[in-house]
């Protein structure tokens, strides 16, 4: 069963612009939308339903430790993003954490976006094949295989700084 996971998510991670459009729109809650499934970055930047993408984004400095780690193995990682629409740390967090991968040339292809119900289940039950509890999780991926995961504003209540410290021990290097 592992393996058929692996698979699966694999073919998520090289699939990149043929699975954007894999998402069911929900109203779990009357005036709210979620997204469930395989999204992309335009689907929040473009949707009216989705201000607090662009609000989000102002006033966010990266942290050195995370720009240094994402421009320097840039294209040796994937990262496999999992927030919710409905999710006010999500709400935070996403639009900063683009902004990020921005500001390094982070391509886009390298990052998958996955958005929950407010179960926390996708399609497919992927959350629950990846031991997703909460939202956003940033999951770090080098060659096929999870180096280590964000949750939420992680350990510190700097999700950038632990993003960074976990890229830079995923090559042996000290923070």
């Amino acid at each position: 069963m592992r393996k058929f996971f692996l698979i699966i998510l694999t073919l998520l991670l090289l699939g990149g612009p043929a699975f954007n459009q894999t998402f069911e729109t929900l109203e779990e809650r009357k005036g709210e939308k979620t997204l469930k499934g395989i999204i992309s970055r335009s689907n929040l930047e473009s949707d009216s339903s989705f201000t607090w993408y662009a609000t989000n984004l102002k006033g966010y400095t990266p942290n050195s430790l995370a720009l240094d780690a994402l421009q320097q193995y840039k294209d040796s990682i994937q990262i496999i993003a999992f927030m919710g629409t409905w999710c006010e740390d999500s709400h935070t967090i996403i639009p900063k954490f683009f902004s990020l991968t921005d500001r390094v040339g982070f391509a886009a292809n390298r990052v998958t976006l996955i958005g929950v119900d407010r179960n926390k289940k996708t399609l497919s039950n992927l959350a629950d094949a990846l031991d997703i509890k909460n939202v956003p999780t940033l999951m770090v991926m080098k060659n096929g295989k999870e180096v280590g995961r964000v949750v939420e504003y992680g350990k510190y209540g700097m999700w950038d700084k632990e993003l960074g410290e976990i890229i830079m021990s995923a090559f042996k290097m000290k923070p």
